[in-house]
């Protein structure tokens, strides 16, 4: 399986047929959901179908899990369900420090050991859903190795700052956080996951939002929606246009060097080496695509 990430997508973990579609979406990711797409009475019922699916060989996407947070009364009940064979990873939803995701990780090398499971195995997608989240985005980002990526709750997160109930154009309010979340991540060399476009009848909405969520530096979008991934899983792949500039300005730089130039122009744009490196970062994640399944694509 490849170990690219670009479109992770949200499963109701109570809903069998949801759950049994799942398996076969185009996601790199799925978070089989046990918070908020889960109503209170069908918890339990939504831990016994998850941990159910988490054992099977015919599932495509890899298999997460979306916790309650660590403050309901579910969360230990999530926690003991769910950490079996074939679980690659947990989303802590509503993280707002270190603490929150020290804890997790003290729980699921107890959980890993009690099930034998190599340490490690289990890692963690941290949601940041408020703004005391963001402000404490970069040691969350840090705080652990089994840290795989930060990802950002719209939704919370606009009801925590107060903000309306719809977006306007490209949630441009949201921006600063969203940009604050990448480059947190970043700054702690994981991932980072744009939060949901929840208009499904606004396919123009979804596309700019899409390919903002690229610019600003994500490294991948969640959905809530099967309908969205072909749209996720093309925006963050190089497109070919990309691919062959990045092919251009790798070889002329490379002819450059070989005269004792440290820069070269490429359709009238100074390359250098910080430019030639991005380059090459994007065939690799190329030539990783062209190897992949369907159901096992991603972004870096």
């Amino acid at each position: 399986m490849s170990d690219l990430r670009r479109s992770w997508m949200f499963v109701p973990g109570h809903t069998e047929r949801f759950v049994a579609k799942a398996a076969g979406v185009p996601a790199d990711t799925v978070f089989l959901d046990l918070e908020d797409g889960v109503p209170v009475a069908e918890k339990s019922a939504a831990r016994q179908l998850v941990a159910q699916v988490l054992g099977r060989s015919d599932f495509g996407p890899r298999r997460f899990v979306r916790l309650n947070s660590s403050a309901s009364p579910w969360f230990a009940d999530d926690l003991d369900a769910v950490v079996v064979p074939g679980l690659e990873g947990v989303c802590l939803p509503k993280a707002e420090s270190v603490t929150d995701v020290t804890d997790l990780a003290s729980r699921l090398d107890d959980l890993e050991q009690k099930r034998s499971m190599a340490r490690g195995t289990v890692r963690i997608v941290v949601a940041i859903e408020s703004a005391r989240g963001v402000l404490h985005a970069p040691a969350i980002a840090a705080s652990h190795p089994r840290v795989e990526a930060l990802m950002f709750g719209a939704e919370d997160f606009a009801l925590d700052l107060g903000l309306g109930t719809q977006r306007a154009g490209e949630a441009r309010e949201l921006i600063h956080a969203r940009s604050g979340i990448v480059i947190a991540a970043a700054s702690a060399r994981v991932g980072s996951i744009d939060g949901v476009f929840p208009d499904l009848d606004d396919p123009d909405g979804l596309a700019s939002d899409i390919v903002q969520a690229r610019r600003l530096g994500f490294t991948g979008k969640s959905t809530f929606n099967p309908r969205q991934l072909e749209d996720i899983n093309r925006v963050f792949s190089p497109s070919p246009d990309e691919i062959d500039y990045a092919k251009k300005v790798v070889a002329a730089f490379e002819e450059a060097q070989s005269r004792g130039e440290g820069s070269v122009a490429v359709g009238g744009q100074l390359v250098d080496l910080p430019i030639v490196m991005r380059a090459k970062r994007l065939l690799e994640v190329s030539s990783r695509l062209a190897g992949t399944t369907t159901s096992g694509l991603g972004h870096r």
